[in-house]
């Protein structure tokens, strides 16, 4: 991996300087807002369209309120582990930021120091679309265009390189999906169970379908009428 960072002459550094010399021709607030997009921006917008989808689920309840919310649970939980992984990974590669290898690139990030593969935005926003395109599939493929936005940044603003991003959407998304199974399977009884709580409603407002048919406002009296009815012809 070192050796790509040294060399100049292979895919991952030219796509890099074709996509880092894009900021070189932009205005100067287009490339600040990127840096804000890049750095903090899309990491938000991840957040609140997590957020988003689990207002969604709670106002339309159901029985499958619980396991989707326990999937949105999840979601915040897998970037988080995916992140952890990633410090081990970083310590063994030892790959180098970019322009500390490769002059001419346009860094609107200055100042990082730590190494490069992988990518941790990358790998916490793909986690997240991952683990949310499982809760609900519109909601992750947004999720999943927004992590694919944060890896163009990354390599936009000069802080990574091309496999450092892709390298970064492998992580998240085996982290997400492999243990999704394991982590609805833990997480949907406790939202069931929370379900059921005083407190626990605001949480997952699934409505229960009791098997009953519903009593509409005077289906009462009509019912107690017919009987009458029933009677009196006996």
């Amino acid at each position: 991996m070192a050796g790509l960072a040294e060399s100049g002459s292979n895919p991952d550094v030219d796509l890099l300087y074709d996509i880092n010399g894009l900021a070189k021709d932009a205005p100067r607030w287009f490339d600040r807002t990127m840096e804000f997009v890049g750095e903090y921006g899309l990491l938000l917008a991840m957040v609140l369209l997590v957020v988003w989808c689990w207002w969604s689920v709670r106002r339309r309840g159901g029985p499958d309120a619980a396991p989707t919310v326990a999937a949105l649970v999840w979601a915040p939980l897998a970037a988080g582990l995916a992140v952890l992984v990633n410090v081990p990974i970083r310590g063994f590669v030892e790959r180098r930021r970019p322009f500390l290898d490769h002059q001419g690139l346009d860094v609107l990030v200055p100042g990082k120091t730590d190494f490069s593969f992988v990518s941790d935005h990358a790998t916490l926003t793909m986690a997240m679309g991952a683990a949310l395109f499982v809760a609900d599939r519109r909601f992750g493929l947004a999720g999943i265009g927004l992590a694919l936005l944060e890896g163009f940044c990354r390599v936009y603003m000069g802080v990574h390189y091309p496999t450092d991003v892709v390298g970064g959407f492998a992580l998240g998304t085996a982290v997400a999906l492999l243990l999704s199974p394991v982590a609805t399977a833990l997480l949907t009884p406790v939202l069931r169970a929370v379900e059921g709580t005083r407190w626990g409603g605001w949480l997952v407002r699934g409505r229960r379908d009791t098997g009953m048919n519903p009593v509409l406002p005077g289906a009462r009296g009509e019912e107690h009428a017919s009987a009458q009815e029933r009677d009196l012809a006996a």
